[in-house]
């Protein structure tokens, strides 16, 4: 194989691939990029872990065919360090990997594999569609629930966030048992009902892809657009010229409706900084162990307080409107200061009932287009 590339369209499409590569792996090869020409001028790069899968095309001068596998970090971090501008890739019978800048002395060469060692990745089926959505409005569900996603990889139900596409809505919610929260936004385009449940990993690869693209437009000056699919045990995205596949989790979500109050008996409008600076001040004299806050909802202000044999106490307080009966519940402050950086409304309606009930946090202004609510699981304190 003989190739002449942009170094700029190489390393952005490297930086997807070695995230996605694995080179923990007790299998070498998944830490290996695939390089491989696949038309008369373009060379396509592959990357894969078993559970997620990435590859894209960039243009490229092609003297001579053929495809290669070599550590995906390793090629990275050389490819950073040569002068902007042209590099040439060549390879020979041995599987050597030569780099070599064009107009510059400077070179690098890598062992690698033949490129037909390189495991396949999962494809779409033929006939299934693949449905259109603005990538902006995937980044919104994403920012607004992943933070409530499970790091425990031994619950995989909790450590995946579950995506539906119901007739004119999407949707997504996640919960770790402690929290829950659920954005969903209406689209042009009605579907018939898609559930799938998309493991962290995957969701915080499509995060980072979707950031990237988000700031791109379409024909016209319209948004991003990416087309996604299910399509056997996979979910299936292409963006901003790269396919990205996921191996979806085969469990059942929490049934989350059972967990959202149908109603709260207070609900209090807080402005959303003030309270999110008072929550991060008094925090700090909380238990390390529980992170436990008491929230005391009074007469026209929220008290907030801490206290630990460790670090003493904590107290502040933010002026609201309220004239109800005094209320006080205990939550971990973490919980919901994710839930307060999630949301840009200055102020948010706050929901409460009793010392044992769930907080239920929504944005204070109403949209059509959108909703956003989070769940917060009380705690004694």
């Amino acid at each position: 194989m003989q190739v002449v590339v942009s170094k700029k369209d190489l390393l952005r499409l490297l930086a997807r691939c070695q995230g996605v590569a694995d080179k923990k792996s007790t299998m070498p090869v998944l830490g290996n990029v695939l390089l491989e020409v696949s038309g008369p001028d373009q060379l396509r790069l592959a990357a894969t872990d078993l559970y997620l899968a990435v590859s894209g095309g960039i243009k490229a001068q092609v003297d001579k065919g053929g495809s290669i596998a070599v550590g995906a970090r390793d090629l990275f971090e050389r490819v950073k360090m040569m002068p902007e501008g042209q590099i040439s890739i060549s390879t020979t019978e041995g599987a050597a990997t030569t780099i070599r800048s064009v107009g510059s002395a400077r070179r690098y060469t890598l062992h690698g594999i033949p490129g037909e060692e390189f495991p396949s990745l999962p494809r779409v089926d033929d006939g299934v569609k693949m449905l259109a959505l603005d990538v902006d409005v995937l980044a919104q569900l994403i920012a607004g629930t992943y933070f409530s996603i499970s790091t425990d990889e031994t619950r995989l139900h909790l450590n995946s966030a579950l995506f539906e596409w119901d007739a004119d809505r999407v949707r997504m919610v996640t919960t770790d048992g402690h929290r829950l929260s659920k954005m969903e936004a209406q689209v042009a385009e009605a579907q018939s009902a898609t559930s799938m449940l998309i493991p962290l990993k995957g969701i915080l690869e499509l995060k980072r892809l979707c950031d990237e693209a988000g700031g791109e437009k379409g024909e016209e000056g319209a948004a991003a657009t990416l087309e996604l699919a299910q399509s056997g045990p996979n979910a299936f995205f292409r963006i901003a010229g790269l396919t990205f596949s996921v191996k979806l989790v085969d469990a059942q979500f929490p049934p989350y409706q059972q967990v959202i109050p149908d109603t709260t008996e207070r609900a209090i409008r807080v402005p959303r900084l003030p309270m999110a600076d008072a929550l991060r001040a008094v925090s700090l004299a909380a238990s390390d162990r529980t992170g436990g806050v008491k929230l005391t909802i009074d007469s026209n202000k929220i008290r907030f307080e801490s206290e630990s044999p460790e670090s003493g106490e904590g107290f502040d307080e933010v002026p609201v409107e309220y004239d109800g009966a005094t209320v006080t519940v205990g939550f971990n402050a973490r919980y919901f200061l994710d839930v307060l950086s999630a949301m840009d409304d200055e102020e948010v309606i706050l929901g409460v009932s009793g010392e044992l009930d769930p907080a239920v946090v929504k944005p204070g202004s109403e949209s059509a287009k959108k909703s956003y609510l989070a769940v917060v699981m009380p705690m004694r304190i």
